[in-house]
């Protein structure tokens, strides 16, 4: 179970078609790092559509227990009144980032620099998962963390009281390790410079500069080389959270491989460093319109109409493109099973250190659907069996990840059988309105054990 919920177990019946308009939560990236910079800001930052999933709630809570003024005026309204660069006061207590890796990974970027001691924890999912690949560049600006064996929470950082600036290659596609890394160069004196071989969502880059400040972008032989001056006075902003690409990727992909769906999705990211998935399914077939195309927060957005598209056929998904649909990989491989062919997923073994084993974990509750999946440490095969074509009629461990536990209840609306997740609370973190939108859109989701 997670750290919010008890287990619930939920079952996805085969649905008929989906109609209607899907209204997308906020963007969980940029809901994180909108309340992180209104914190580092002086003065009152304004933040419309946040995501109020679990993931960022607790991160508003960290930010509260570091010193800003966190208030709720409505439903996605809310008001950061920020203490501004190297401000953060020590935090009483230990802070709890529940089930996230964004968001324990930013915050301790952004008080590494500034002496201070802070012990951070986190659900049983968390605790597992890497916090070595942030620790080690924080270490160079003079940082000391301490934590379990293998580098994991709970983990005490020691900001450093004397920051130097760093230069520092990425040596994995990680926009959660460049964005600590900038946001400890934050509060270093002269200028802190990242190089990424691969380009990584740039929400934090894009969100610095309308903050203030000074951040450049020059593409090298090395690849992207990120610099940013630091100690800048960061002015407080109003931010209007696009709709997540993400979230949306679930709707979406369920439309395409339910009979007869037609839904509308509006608003939705289509920044390029997130937009992976979408290419995907156009190349594999899908019927998705990208209409009224705009920017909204500074993010560029679009309305997307998609129906049912039985003619989808499986790809070879270029490796390239894993950073920019690192977190879709699972519903595309449900979408995957749906199609005619193979589908292929090179380059995907970041997936093995998220919120669980995502090639493992959808591996095997594919296999116990009836499709038939190879995999390795670094790739994921799907044999589609075309649209109607999975027999479904399993019980699918999520293993406390929203994401997974999502993709199969998906997976259910259009297989032969149902298809249950052993537990659904984890869905809450990421997109806490699930189950009441793809009901609303037609899809029959039962609460009930079979």
């Amino acid at each position: 179970m997670s750290a919010h919920a008890s287990a619930q177990p939920m079952t996805a019946l085969k649905s008929g078609p989906l109609r209607g308009t899907a209204l997308i939560p906020g963007d969980k990236s940029i809901s994180h790092r909108a309340l992180i910079f209104g914190a580092m800001a002086v003065g009152e930052t304004r933040i419309t559509g946040l995501l109020e999933g679990q993931d960022v709630l607790d991160t508003a809570s960290a930010m509260r227990a570091f010193g800003a003024e966190v208030t709720q005026a409505g439903p996605g309204d809310w008001s950061v009144h920020g203490v501004g660069v190297g401000g953060f006061r020590e935090p009483a207590d230990v802070i709890d980032c529940g089930n996230s890796g964004t968001g324990v990974r930013l915050i301790m970027g952004c008080m590494a620099t500034t002496a201070m001691t802070a012990t951070f924890t986190g659900d049983a999912s968390l605790r597992k998962r890497p916090m070595g690949r942030v620790t080690e560049p924080l270490s160079l600006f003079g940082a000391q963390a301490y934590g379990r064996h293998g580098g994991r929470l709970p983990m005490t950082v020691v900001g450093a009281a004397n920051p130097v600036p760093v230069r520092y290659a990425l040596p994995v596609a990680s926009a959660q390790v460049k964005s600590a890394v900038l946001l400890a160069g934050l509060n270093a004196p002269g200028e802190t410079v990242v190089i990424e071989r691969e380009a990584t969502r740039d929400h934090s880059e894009r969100m610095l500069r309308g903050f203030g400040a000074e951040v450049t972008l020059e593409k090298t032989a090395e690849g992207n080389v990120i610099t940013l001056v630091g100690q800048p006075d960061l002015r407080p902003q109003t931010v209007a959270v696009p709709r997540d690409p993400s979230s949306a990727a679930f709707p979406v992909s369920a439309a395409l491989i339910v009979e007869g769906s037609d839904i509308l999705v509006p608003g939705v990211s289509q920044n390029l460093t997130r937009n992976g998935l979408y290419l995907t399914l156009v190349e594999m077939g899908a019927e998705i319109d990208f209409q009224n195309p705009r920017t909204e927060g500074g993010e560029p957005v679009a309305d997307l109409r998609v129906r049912f598209s039985g003619n989808m056929k499986g790809i070879e998904v270029p490796p390239e493109r894993a950073p920019s649909m690192i977190d879709e990989y699972p519903i595309l491989s449900v979408v995957a099973a749906f199609a005619t062919g193979r589908t292929v997923m090179r380059g995907v073994k970041e997936l093995r250190v998220k919120e669980s084993d995502r090639i493992d974990a959808m591996a095997r509750g594919l296999e116990a659907s009836g499709v038939r999946v190879e995999e390795d440490a670094d790739t994921l095969i799907v044999y589609g069996m075309g649209p109607g074509g999975v027999p479904g009629g399993a019980t699918c461990a999520t293993h406390l990840d929203h994401r997974i536990a999502m993709s199969f209840l998906v997976c259910g609306m259009a297989a032969k059988k149902p298809v249950s997740v052993d537990d659904a609370s984890p869905i809450v973190t990421s997109f806490p309105i699930f189950e009441g939108l793809m009901t609303g859109l037609g899809a029959t989701l039962s609460r009930d054990s079979r």
